[in-house]
């Protein structure tokens, strides 16, 4: 039998449990990175108190937080003044000049480091309540000495009168109640877990769905779709959480500033988010050009390394006549 006789042997479809598997596995992949990412942020992000500091810095400045502070700051004057000051018509002449005074101190160097001190303290107390597992039940306190002490050293550097005598009293400042305190500290705990092992999970199911699936240029591109997708909902979810923490807050006039706060600590998460968005979009538009352009780029070069030149015949030489 010639092989012209010989019928054509047909293609073996690829079965069809390795696309099924591969789709599996790369969805699974796509939804864990945005699930990384954020636990990634949560738990390592805010954890590090001078990565915390360096990003609250700046929110001293802030209009915004600088009236809410100067309201806290007069609020807790009064307070402290007593109730004669509180009744009558005391606080009508007090009041205006206490405020005055507090919304001046935001505008001083020494705010600014009372500000840094506060947040470096408050975020220590927080960190070790979150992993300290003994401390179920127990709320989280702030030692007011030390942010005092700065100030004071401050205001002396700055020759304010009477600066040096600025009592330095160990007082214990509420910072979370207990029942929020062993909230916390239980979604730290998952979010720490998750951290660790969502990335890395993330990958090996990215790796196994583009390797057991049929066609891995499709699967590169579904994958960096999913990415990008997964990179949206982040941002989106952001956004949500932006909306619902502020609409939580009891006094509307200080939302402003909370949404500074939440803007400053949620910086990193919306980059990260973008640059998911960004990469899973090359990745999967440098898929889709090599599929559509890259055989047609293969089949030139082939075909202009095949059409090898012909050198021209050489004359045979005339025989001379006898």
């Amino acid at each position: 039998m010639s092989e012209r006789d010989r019928a054509p042997v047909p293609e073996r479809a690829p079965p069809r449990w390795r696309n099924a598997l591969a789709a599996v596995l790369l969805t699974l992949a796509c939804l864990l990175v945005p699930f990384g990412a954020l636990a990634s942020w949560a738990a390592h992000g805010l954890t590090d108190t001078g990565r915390y500091v360096r990003t609250m810095a700046p929110l001293a400045a802030d209009p915004d937080v600088r009236r809410a502070v100067a309201d806290a700051v007069g609020e807790g004057v009064m307070r402290a003044a007593g109730r004669e000051v509180d009744t009558g018509a005391l606080r009508g002449a007090v009041g205006p000049f206490v405020h005055d005074a507090a919304r001046s101190f935001t505008r001083t160097e020494a705010y600014r480091t009372a500000w840094d001190a506060a947040n470096r303290a408050v975020h220590d107390a927080v960190l070790r309540a979150l992993r300290d597992d003994g401390a179920h039940g127990a709320p989280v306190t702030v030692d007011a000495a030390p942010v005092i002490a700065r100030v004071k050293q401050r205001l002396s550097d700055d020759h304010m009168p009477f600066a040096h005598r600025i009592p330095v009293t160990h007082t214990r400042i509420p910072v979370l109640p207990a029942e929020d305190a062993d909230r916390m500290r239980k979604g730290y705990h998952v979010l720490d877990t998750a951290a660790f092992w969502l990335p890395p999970a993330a990958a090996v199911l990215a790796v196994a769905g583009i390797a057991v699936a049929a066609c891995r240029r499709r699967a590169v591109t579904a994958l960096g779709l999913g990415t990008a997708l997964g990179g949206a909902l982040l941002v989106l979810a952001v956004a949500i959480g932006r909306r619902l923490t502020l609409a939580d807050l009891p006094d509307a006039l200080h939302r402003p500033a909370a949404g500074a706060v939440y803007d400053a600590l949620t910086a990193t998460l919306r980059t990260v988010s973008l640059l998911l968005c960004v990469l899973g979009l090359t990745v999967a538009a440098g898929a889709w050009v090599t599929g559509r352009y890259g055989p047609r780029l293969a089949a030139r070069r082939h075909a202009r390394g095949s059409a090898v030149p012909v050198a021209d015949p050489v004359p045979e030489p005339t025989r001379a006549r006898a």
